[in-house]
């Protein structure tokens, strides 16, 4: 019998936090289930859900303000435990009766440490150092212009600091718990400990939120969901795309049909790998489309960024569409590697109030002419998670830890106009580069890396003869979350081999750069 993975639950509620999809992935990690929800929630959609705890995060708000977000009643009426974070910790304070100021002598940013002067279950024997009069001290990250300064009743001070005489509140009653600082950043060293805390023992979840579990329990709904229909995906050798179609694989066995569509724009022997993995060693259904010229005739004259994402989208949706229609045999769902974030970051679910960040290719999908009902098998999955459960499908840790490569490939790694003699020098260029990592042990090492061709001109000299032809970047960033990123700092000897190799290998290139924006300012792809 399997287990219910969703038995054991956590909501957090989203007042805007920039570190609101860290504390869902937090969570997680410690083997529970969670989803962030929009604050202004109502009450039925929290008794729906059935949280064990409810969590509300930071904001960029200020509660001193008459029309800042406020948390539904029903979160201190629904009997659970809840925990707020920054923000969240004010809201609580000044919907239960305490009081908020805004004290530009007592706000804080970044580093402080934080005397835990009264015993609580949520910190009780968690702590970085002791001080000189024996209390625990907690070494946290603060970010907050507002300060508490009263406490509603049956609320008790459990730790301050010099400036902030409330960063841990309680009322251990009620078990309702406030932090004024942030939990889920590393820079709070038992940042995870006090979650934990909070998470397994005062909420009493279980930990079913594993790899085995999630990989069981999604195989099982797709065979409830889809019964004996057969399934359509289309397979880019992307890490979401792959995991979707392993699922599936198992889930439904020759009822799903990938089609595979080489726009041209991929990196070197990428359709061959894809073909031989899926096709050959596992034996998927693949359909095969070689469709380089159709993209490129596309993109002729084409060198804003935004047209050349769209017409490559929209290409691809041209040709799956036709692909779709060849069946013999009629095909009733589509299927799509929609990941937890696309979800989010399109402000498909969150709020009727929130901004979309971005539009995403694979949320709505694609049109509804094609008439199919559509599964998402990894949308609850952030991608660190949609990476654990391909291991446990036995994909590759090479396939699996590759690097991003984006949707639109290689056409937003050439600047400007993408032409085939383009993509040719480009794809050799970035494969030294990665050959040259990997010889190096630092492919592992850096987040992502890859090479940008830049169609200006530059004079070189190769057996005395002057050349005068294109330029290639080479980008290499460090990150946790991709949001920020720091340029990785590889070896001179590295990068001299990697240049030596790309001007002496490659007929067309005279030059090699290397990118040391960070970001921000700069993005990590160049367009």
């Amino acid at each position: 019998m399997t287990k219910n993975i969703y038995t054991s639950r956590i909501l957090i509620l989203n007042f805007g936090s920039q570190y609101s999809q860290l504390l869902v992935r937090r969570i997680r990690e410690l083997g529970v289930y969670c989803e962030l929800m929009a604050w202004d929630i109502t009450k039925a959609q929290i008794r729906d859900f059935a949280p064990n705890g409810i969590i509300l995060s930071g904001g960029p708000e200020s509660t001193i303000k008459a029309d800042s977000p406020r948390a539904s009643e029903y979160v201190f009426q629904a009997g659970v435990p809840v925990l707020g974070i920054c923000y969240g910790m004010q809201t609580i304070i000044i919907q239960l009766g305490g009081k908020i100021n805004q004290n530009t002598n007592q706000r804080e940013f970044g580093y402080a440490q934080v005397a835990v002067i009264t015993d609580s279950w949520l910190v009780r024997n968690i702590k970085d150092d002791i001080s000189r009069n024996g209390q625990p001290l907690l070494d946290v990250w603060m970010s907050h212009n507002d300060n508490v300064t009263s406490l509603p009743h049956n609320f008790i001070t459990v730790a301050s600091t010099k400036t902030c005489p409330f960063a841990i509140v309680a009322n251990e009653e009620k078990h309702f718990y406030g932090v004024q600082f942030h939990p889920e950043v590393t820079h709070t060293r038992q940042g995870q400990h006090i979650l934990k805390r909070f998470v397994l023992d005062i909420c009493c979840c279980q930990a079913l939120w594993t790899p085995a579990h999630i990989k069981v329990n999604a195989i099982n709904r797709i065979r409830e969901q889809v019964g004996n229909e057969r399934v359509i995906l289309g397979l880019s050798g992307g890490v979401d795309s792959s995991v979707t179609a392993m699922l599936l694989h198992y889930a439904i066995g020759d009822n799903l049909t990938c089609v595979f569509i080489d726009n041209g724009l991929l990196r070197l022997h990428e359709a061959s790998q894809v073909l031989e993995m899926f096709g050959n060693n596992l034996g998927i259904n693949i359909v095969y489309v070689p469709s380089e010229n159709r993209f490129l005739r596309a993109l002729v004259g084409i060198t804003d960024p935004e047209m050349k994402r769209k017409i490559i989208g929209q290409v691809f949706i041209n040709i799956f569409e036709e692909q779709a229609k060849r069946f013999k045999q009629k095909v009733k769902w589509l299927a799509q590697g929609t990941i937890y974030p696309d979800i989010i970051e399109s402000a498909g679910f969150l709020t009727s109030k929130a901004h979309v960040i971005k539009s995403h290719h694979n949320v709505g999908g694609l049109p509804n002419k094609l008439k199919m009902k559509l599964i998402e098998p990894l949308k609850e999955l952030f991608k660190d998670e949609v990476r654990q459960i391909g291991l446990e499908l036995g994909l590759p840790y090479h396939m699996i830890y590759r690097h991003p490569f984006p949707g639109p490939g290689l056409g937003v790694r050439i600047l400007g106009e993408v032409k085939k003699e383009y993509c040719d020098l480009l794809r050799q260029a970035d494969m030294i580069f990665i050959e040259e990592l990997h010889k190096a042990n630092l492919y592992y090492k850096v987040s992502q890396a890859f090479a940008v061709f830049i169609p200006i001109f530059s004079v070189g000299v190769m057996g005395d003869r002057r050349k005068y032809q294109p330029v290639v970047s080479l980008r290499a960033v460090e990150t946790i979350d991709f949001m920020t990123a720091h340029w990785a700092h590889l070896p001179y000897e590295l990068l001299e081999r990697v240049s030596n190799r790309i001007i002496n290998e490659i007929d067309g290139i005279s030059r090699v750069v290397y990118d040391i924006s960070g970001k921000p300012p700069a993005t990590i792809e160049w367009e």
